[in-house]
């Protein structure tokens, strides 16, 4: 097991844990070095997307009514 080094309860539909299980024997990473990898990777998407919001903070924002209306005037939609 790795140097993971607090302990938390999580609840998982049955089906989730089945395939958690699976997935830890074929890999060899325990259920909880899968879900801690998991975490990491979506707190890493979380980090890409609030850098993307700041750097469009400073576009125009329009409607959602004036983005449909130029997406068929330019034959989009």
């Amino acid at each position: 097991m790795s140097n993971l080094s607090k302990r938390s309860t999580i609840y998982f539909e049955p089906s989730i844990h089945q395939a958690l299980k699976l997935k830890s024997a074929s890999s060899q990473l325990s259920v909880s070095e899968l879900v801690d990898e998991a975490v990491r990777l979506l707190m890493n998407e979380d980090q890409e997307d609030l850098a993307a919001f700041s750097e469009r903070a400073d576009e125009k924002e329009i409607s959602y009514e004036t983005l449909l209306n130029d997406l068929k005037k330019h034959g989009k939609i």
